[in-house]
């Protein structure tokens, strides 16, 4: 893609690749599954137009992002996702401004709350799409849930076993991740002492009203009933686009690029440089 910069960056004990356009106040990109950097490609062009640094690694365990032995779903918790996306912020934010404006989705979303949650000094600001902030349930883990609700069948119950491969994971396979989902019940063992916990950064979050996960069963009464905002007290605004799926940034790039955008600009003087 014309104009990315590729480089790989040595931290947390991985090999971080990670793709960069532009200069300014940086906005980092966190990708979901199955995906790669690549799905923020749309967003990575508009935003370096527009006076902003882009960056989008892949993830521990994705694409070209590697030194994690897929054998073992332990090394994928959200406490280790955080920790490469921490040392990445402090490896190429400035010492005087170490805080980064965020955007996720999918289990980049998740990984965002996870990040907001354990270290708020790191971000701006946030917008999230596609997976709202899930409240830690302290009496029962998460895969017992997600089984008692939708049934062995279910692709995050079946995905605890299944190995699968495609073009660009040929080399790294997909194992590594399938071990997001494989990590739950150990994120959910280690993550206690975050029970009741808010997420206190500034929050924009968007879905798509056909999104499986906007349908999923009590999903839109906890987003407008009181209970996303009682979690993330400083949620300033919730988007429902109509008619657009789970893969929204693809689906609908120029409308998601300028919600992103006008919401970025309260936080960022970058656009007053790109004038």
């Amino acid at each position: 893609m014309e104009g990315v910069e590729h480089k790989t960056l040595s931290l947390n004990g991985i090999s971080m690749h990670v793709a960069e356009m532009g200069h300014g106040p940086i906005i980092l990109f966190l990708h979901g599954f199955p995906q790669c950097w690549y799905s923020w490609r749309h967003q990575m062009t508009f935003f370096a137009r527009h006076g902003y640094r882009a960056l989008a690694p892949d993830l521990r365990g994705y694409a070209d992002t590697t030194g994690v032995p897929p054998s073992d779903p332990a090394k994928f918790t959200t406490l280790h996702v955080v920790g490469d996306i921490v040392a990445l912020i402090d490896a190429v934010a400035p010492p005087n401004d170490q805080k980064v404006l965020l955007v996720g989705h999918d289990w980049g979303a998740m990984v965002a709350w996870a990040l907001c949650l354990y270290r708020p000094d790191k971000v701006k600001a946030l917008v999230n799409m596609s997976v709202a902030f899930t409240r830690r349930n302290p009496s029962r883990k998460p895969l017992e849930m997600l089984r008692a609700v939708y049934g062995d069948d279910y692709y995050i119950c079946r995905f605890q076993k299944m190995s699968i491969t495609t073009s660009k994971y040929n080399l790294t396979g997909f194992t590594a991740a399938l071990n997001y989902y494989r990590a739950l019940d150990i994120n959910w063992e280690l993550t206690a002492a975050w029970t009741g916990a808010q997420v206190k950064v500034p929050v924009k979050f968007i879905v798509g009203d056909v999104d499986l996960t906007y349908n999923a069963p009590g999903s839109k009464e906890y987003i407008h009933k009181g209970g996303f905002k009682r979690d993330v007290p400083l949620l300033k605004e919730v988007v429902v686009m109509e008619g657009v799926g789970h893969f929204i940034n693809e689906e609908k790039p120029d409308e998601v690029n300028t919600h992103i955008h006008s919401f970025f600009n309260q936080f960022s003087s970058a656009h007053c440089s790109a004038l």
